[in-house]
């Protein structure tokens, strides 16, 4: 039975968690550029950091983002994007204002997801739910650390969209790529809201809210929950998360890249790569054993047709390490068929 918003609020609240991100002095010092150093307001031939962002432990924060448990003994979820700074220190905050050193143990190699694990016990969670059920305009409301800066932020909207794809790099050092089968919503989300759950009526998590659109209002994505599951479920089976490798880069086909090649279809995935640096196909992977080649177009995939809402990248999140996919690729003119056995993705 569905409940008020405020009677969802209190039932998930305590078991959504900030997230601070910390770095020493010294690892601070060595990402500033040698040229700039000697620019900066320096103390004792350190960085002049102001203290009030300095801890008890030397440390200083440098951002945060947010989350929230799952587990009674701690498993924590948030974005992938959240932990992705090297050489720093995560923190987690729960509600009650109680800190624990988190541990990283799986991040997601393709979605922007990531699970922490705090050491504690008698946690409250936030139970997950079935993001293939949820429906258009269905109410949610979105729960985070708004800013970095607001605890316990909650603001409410509905589903005002499903399987959304767009274009965000999963860390600072990355590049863009394009994250698929986004939930849409118009639940305010701001920058630290990253990593908090997205919930239904029920107070189950449906979502992790994962990206905004500077420049637009209303306009927020989550990272189906569905996609945490199964990330679980693999760490707790293999004690890591275990995606399938393909070993192609494509881009999808339209008119003007298939009269370029002079290809007689229009539709599908072409195998092309970025020379010197990132060859079409992967050396050693499943598609070069299974002699696919740059410029062959998949057409199909287990008999289901590649296009703009079907991609390659559909057919990897719907299968696992092992799994067979018969393809169908046009090769120049003629119709070629390759069998392929996914392994994992390291």
């Amino acid at each position: 039975m569905a409940k008020s918003i405020p009677e969802v609020i209190k039932k998930v609240m305590p078991a959504v968690v900030s997230i601070a991100i910390s770095k020493s002095v010294a690892a601070l010092e060595k990402e500033v550029p040698p040229e700039l150093l000697p620019l900066l307001p320096q103390e004792g031939g350190h960085l002049n950091i102001p203290e009030e962002m300095i801890d008890a432990h030397g440390m200083v924060k440098i951002g945060g983002g947010s989350g929230f448990i799952f587990s009674e003994d701690g498993i924590v979820i948030t974005n992938k994007h959240v932990i992705s700074e090297k050489d720093a220190s995560y923190t987690v905050i729960t509600n009650d204002d109680k800190k624990y050193e988190a541990k990283i143990l799986a991040r997601d190699p393709v979605d922007d997801v990531a699970i922490l694990k705090i050491e504690a016990k008698g946690l409250p969670t936030v139970k997950l739910g079935n993001s293939t059920q949820i429906e258009l305009g269905e109410t949610v409301l979105a729960i985070g650390n708004a800013l970095g800066l607001f605890k316990n932020t909650v603001s409410s909207g509905i589903i005002s969209g499903l399987s959304r794809s767009i274009k965000a790099a999963p860390d600072p050092e990355s590049p863009a790529q394009e994250l698929r089968g986004l939930i849409q919503t118009d639940a305010a989300i701001n920058p630290g809201n990253s990593g908090g759950p997205l919930v239904n009526l029920e107070g189950e998590a449906i979502g992790i809210n994962t990206a905004i659109v500077f420049g637009a209002q209303n306009l927020g994505f989550t990272i189906p929950i569905d996609y945490a599951k199964r990330d679980l479920a693999d760490i707790q089976k293999f004690g890591r998360i275990r995606r399938p490798l393909l070993g192609v880069r494509y881009v999808m086909l339209n008119d003007s890249l298939s009269k370029k090649m002079s290809l007689p279809i229009v539709k599908g995935a072409v195998v092309l790569g970025h020379y010197p640096y990132a060859p079409a196909i992967v050396p050693g992977s499943p598609a070069d054993r299974a002699g696919i080649k740059e410029k062959d177009v998949i057409m199909e995939c287990n008999g289901k047709e590649i296009n703009d809402n079907y991609t390659i990248q559909d057919v990897l999140e719907e299968k696992n390490v092992g799994d067979i996919v018969n393809m169908k690729l046009m090769r120049g003119t003629e119709k070629v068929n390759a069998k392929v056995t996914l392994i994992e993705r390291l």
